[in-house]
């Protein structure tokens, strides 16, 4: 019964969370403050979800720290994020086959 309430719990808020914006803001968004609030969530987001499992799901955490290193420099230089992403990969995959 518990699990029912608290599932229910997070449903409503999750929709709640979604919805109001959508009903409340009816005209454009002219603050340039708020406009770059809204243009960086999506960055952010992906930051906060990527850096635990850089820190966490490679066998050695010096894999995870190169290819975070290698990500930010190939990021700086304008590689796309697939681009990136791949290397990425790649480095941790090569540097653990090294290590391990």
């Amino acid at each position: 019964m518990n699990s029912y309430l608290y599932i229910g719990t997070m449903a409503i808020v999750t929709y709640v969370v979604r919805v109001l914006p959508l009903t409340m803001i009816s005209k454009p968004i002219k603050n340039r403050f708020i406009q770059s609030f809204f243009y960086y969530v999506p960055y952010v987001t992906l930051a906060v979800m990527t850096f635990p499992a850089i820190t966490k799901v490679t066998q050695s955490p010096i894999s995870g720290a190169a290819a975070f290193l290698v990500g930010i420099a190939c990021a700086w230089i304008g590689m796309g994020l697939f681009p990136v992403s791949l290397i990425c990969c790649v480095i941790v995959l090569g540097m653990e086959q090294i290590l391990f």
